[in-house]
């Protein structure tokens, strides 16, 4: 996607999209970060944001899960959660409708990337404290979004837990898109043995920010079965075989040998 910062424009295109990739097979479908709302100007994003309750996509987004019969994961959408603050909130929408489990982005992406690209996502947003894992009758589904893609303490906790698929949904900066997006998501799918499900937003956005896209799916061995190469709004689609999971885990058994250990006095010379 290329979200601007109408929430009803965003809202029809994630629905026009999620309805064509459920036509074409799709039974797991997950979208960008921000999906409604991408507005990184000063109290925008707190201002056009609601609670919860509040929020009207949310129903529309159970409805569209419900009638397609897809299991959604609406990647991320700001929910207010007090008069300063927000959070990036990730969602799974079950076939039935049913917001079945929430994430809130631990990781914030606060960072000088120079040449007065600043990001402050802090300034609007209150990191969340807890994983999250949803087990299905066919799979096992981490969640992440974006910056968390950074820190593989998280990958490989909910590999731990059990994780089949872990998603990423994503704005990445062009420059860091370019240098870091490939590397870092085949890494994550090598160190945990999981499907990595990563979906961006692309483009020139309406808030002055420019996303890298190349939505990909990565198998547990590194490899990148889809990608979305070419320009512009869309999406990848690939059948997974979970049985891989398990095949991958027994060839390499790193979760197994993984050992607790402490940290001495360093050499020093």
């Amino acid at each position: 996607m290329c979200s601007s910062t109408n929430i009803t424009e965003n809202l029809q295109a994630a629905k026009d999209l999620i309805s064509e990739a459920a036509k074409e097979g799709a039974e797991l479908i997950i979208t960008p970060e921000m999906t409604t709302l991408l507005d990184r100007r000063s109290g925008q994003l707190l201002k056009k944001s609601r609670r919860e309750e509040e929020d009207s996509s949310l129903p529309i987004f159970s409805d569209l899960a419900k009638e397609l019969n897809i299991n959604l994961v609406i990647g991320s959408m700001p929910i207010k959660i007090n008069p300063e603050k927000c959070v990036n909130r990730a969602y799974f929408i079950d076939r039935e409708g049913k917001i079945k489990a929430h994430y809130d982005k631990i990781h914030l992406f606060d960072v000088e990337l120079g040449s007065g690209d600043t990001y402050k996502e802090s300034n609007q947003i209150q990191a969340g404290e807890q994983a999250c894992l949803i087990s299905t009758a066919a799979y096992n589904l981490g969640l992440s979004i974006c910056y968390d893609l950074r820190f593989p303490e998280l990958f490989r906790e909910l590999a731990l837990a059990g994780a089949d698929i872990i998603s990423v949904s994503a704005a990445f900066t062009v420059p860091t898109g370019k240098a870091h997006w490939h590397t870092l998501l085949k890494a994550r799918a090598i160190e945990s043995a999981c499907f990595i499900l990563a979906s961006a937003q692309e483009g020139e956005h309406e808030d002055g920010r420019k996303t890298y896209g190349h939505s990909l799916i990565v198998n547990p061995w590194g490899e990148i079965i889809a990608e979305k190469t070419e320009a512009g709004s869309g999406f990848i689609l690939t059948e997974l075989d979970i049985n891989l999971v398990k095949e991958t885990r027994e060839k390499l058994p790193s979760l197994r040998h993984r050992r607790n250990f402490s940290l001495h006095n360093l050499w020093q010379t």
